[in-house]
């Protein structure tokens, strides 16, 4: 609850106040625990401070007498139902910063109760449980400063879809008309991955503030795919086709593009041996197919990479311009519906002090005005969000998840009368960023099994997640991508922005290679800075042929305490499509190894090193649990033997792939 600090001066009797003296007008044993009564100008309603411990509450605090020194205490922790009380802090670790807002603490008790009747209605969880918010945060940061995004509104978010679409569907057009193939599958929820890594823009999604225009994830990819798009080639006969059609291909481009003499020359005699080839063999298996378009491929692709390097960084440098663009329509539109409601930007910067707290939630100091109503229906045990008749869906129960996230993080909206719209504008937002396409983007959120999260937990300690959202998180506090969407169910903000000094955490990114270099810099750098228990738990993909960049960065670090490989076709993920899937769909096995690497500095060694006994454990809660689905995941494919890319080049479209 955020109401200005005027609010803390008693305003006159109004007809609401209960007597002449409205701030001390409370039980005796109220005022000694410190509570006062306020009236909030903004919310038209009275409101409880304690100026001792700076708590505010909408309603009247319990007040009891303490077990142990028989004096008033606090709000009672077993019958508040909001889950207000805080647990007792360390006397080395400071509570967070109030920065002058009157709301509550993030409570981290254990919360049992989802209190009162939510307005999408009293619900029942259905099937099992994949998430544990009873797990407490062992996370200790500095203290950092409030967030000064807007907050968001339907209006706005259902904006920034409209022109976000419109921006891939022109991405799609610059491929088709400049190269004359359709844009690489995916690539464009990479691009925006890779560009968030270096953006100091102001939009949450979009960049527009990059150091350099041309993207090299959205360049590379769209190189792979000339002059034909790659496929997997299964039958000799397929291959036959695959190696003419490149052939005939890469000489109408050096014949229409302005090549020099000598790159025509080469490519025109090496396509004419390939077809000489062709003529002469009609028995060839398929490895020799591959052999001769791996051979095809290193004669005429440097030439071709020449051939098209203009076009493409023209389409990259499009790309970004129309993302600039859009971004400031974004922008305008969504402070123009704001200053309806009388909010302001807030220009000014917040100063912090340098001091370790306990992980607290992201502070947002500009005002939320009361947004517009959703309506909510269910249909086969699926609630439907409705917004000027756009419907987004979830599975009952991860409603009622996002709901306990809720309850546990959100400091301005106690009577949950914004819930259904900051759900419905959490739903779009990703939508936003998976696509439209069937099953596109949903390897941004595959996540791993419960047993694998009840085991880093018990063995490692893990409280925390670094790359997870309010869809698939298993712990109470996480890292995501979208903080002012994200922030009311409890995310810390993006991993590249946050800095904890003693914890232990686990990361399984999103496979973009540019995002993991620069995650395996930002642990390295933590580890280095930091001199209490530290620990990093990374999952990535075991890519050897050839390794990645941040593979070799981390297995040659030296806080690496031990790597540990889960072979292929021996686990399985959670689907990235868990809140919306049925769950036949919900689990899906690997198709290739898992590696966990464990970072930890000397002393997150000595409190969670990795014993034979804890890296065990973690095996055997990676062994499948019941009867998986029998395809392979989305979120967790690998490209093999693909008309003889390398894996670099291959590995872009991995992740999404279906099996």
């Amino acid at each position: 609850m955020s109401t200005g600090s005027s609010d803390k001066s008693s305003d006159p009797p109004t007809p609401q106040s209960p007597g002449p003296d409205p701030v001390h007008d409370l039980p005796e044993e109220v005022l000694r625990a410190g509570w006062r009564r306020f009236w909030s100008k903004r919310e038209k309603r009275w409101y409880y401070f304690n100026k001792m411990t700076g708590e505010s509450l909408w309603e009247m605090p319990v007040v009891h007498k303490s077990p142990h020194n028989g004096v008033p205490g606090g709000s009672d922790r077993i019958t508040d139902p909001l889950g207000i009380s805080v647990p007792d802090t360390p006397t080395d670790v400071r509570s967070p910063p109030p920065f002058d807002l009157k709301r509550r603490r993030d409570s981290e008790a254990s919360i049992t109760s989802l209190g009162s009747m939510s307005p999408s209605k009293r619900m029942k969880m259905e099937g099992p449980v994949y998430w544990n918010f009873d797990i407490l945060s062992n996370a200790i940061i500095f203290e950092h400063p409030p967030c000064t995004m807007p907050p968001v509104h339907p209006e706005a978010e259902s904006y920034r879809a409209q022109l976000t679409n419109k921006l891939r569907s022109q991405y799609q057009e610059l491929c088709q008309t400049r190269e004359g193939i359709d844009a690489p599958r995916e690539s464009f929820n990479r691009w925006i991955l890779e560009r968030k890594v270096m953006d100091r823009g102001n939009d949450p999604m979009l960049p527009t503030h990059c150091a350099h225009e041309v993207s090299p994830s959205m360049y590379r990819e769209i190189m792979s795919d000339i002059p034909v798009r790659g496929c997997r080639l299964r039958h000799p006969v397929e291959a036959r086709k695959y190696v003419f059609k490149y052939a005939e291909a890469a000489k109408k481009m050096v014949e229409s593009r302005n090549c020099s003499p000598d790159s025509r020359k080469i490519v025109k005699w090496s396509v004419e041996d390939i077809m000489q080839w062709l003529r002469r063999q009609n028995s060839a298996t398929l490895e020799d197919y591959q052999e001769r378009l791996t051979h095809l491929k290193t004669q005429c692709g440097p030439h071709l990479t020449d051939a098209a390097k203009s076009s493409v960084e023209g389409i990259c440098q499009k790309i970004y311009h129309l993302s600039c663009e859009s971004a400031k329509k974004i922008y305008d539109k969504h402070w123009e519906i704001l200053k309806e409601h009388g909010i302001e930007e807030i220009q000014r910067k917040f100063e912090v002090h340098k001091r370790r707290v306990q992980c607290y939630q992201i502070h947002m100091v500009v005002s939320c005005p009361r947004l517009p109503s959703i309506s909510y229906h269910v249909e086969n045990n699926v609630g439907c969000l409705r917004f000027k008749g756009e419907v987004l869906t979830l599975n009952q129960n991860y409603l009622q998840k996002l709901e306990h996230l809720y309850r546990i993080h959100c400091r301005d909206d106690r009577p949950l009368e914004n819930f259904l719209p900051r759900v419905w504008c959490l739903l779009r937002r990703y939508q936003t960023l998976f696509g439209s396409s069937p099953n596109e983007g949903t390897g941004l959120q595959g996540a791993l099994p419960v047993p694998v999260f009840e085991a880093v937990h018990k063995h490692f300690g893990v409280t925390f997640e670094l790359f997870a959202s309010p869809l698939n998180c298993y712990f109470r506090q996480y890292c995501s991508a979208f903080p002012d969407t994200d922030g009311y169910f409890g995310s810390r903000g993006p991993v590249l922005d946050f800095h904890p000094v003693s914890g232990s955490f686990e990361a399984n990114p999103p496979f973009s290679e540019e995002l993991l270099n620069a995650m395996a810099e930002h642990f390295e750098r933590l580890l280095a800075t930091s001199s209490e228990p530290l620990s990093f738990l990374v999952f990535i993909p075991e890519w050897r042929d050839p390794p990645i960049p941040a593979l070799l960065r981390m297995e040659n670090s030296i806080f690496k305490r031990k790597t540990v490989v889960v072979p292929a076709f021996e686990h399985e993920y959670r689907s990235g499509l868990q809140h919306v899937c049925s769950g036949s769909d919900l689990y899906h096995k690997s198709v290739h190894g898992t590696l966990v690497l464990i970072l930890q500095n000397e002393a997150g060694f000595a409190k969670w090193g990795p014993t034979d006994e804890r890296v065990k454990g973690l095996l055997d809660a990676y062994k499948p649990q019941g009867n998986p689905s029998p395809s392979t995941s989305a979120s967790e494919g690998r490209r093999e033997s693909v008309d003889g890319k390398s894996a670099t080049e291959s590995r872009s479209n991995s992740k999404e792939e279906k099996r």
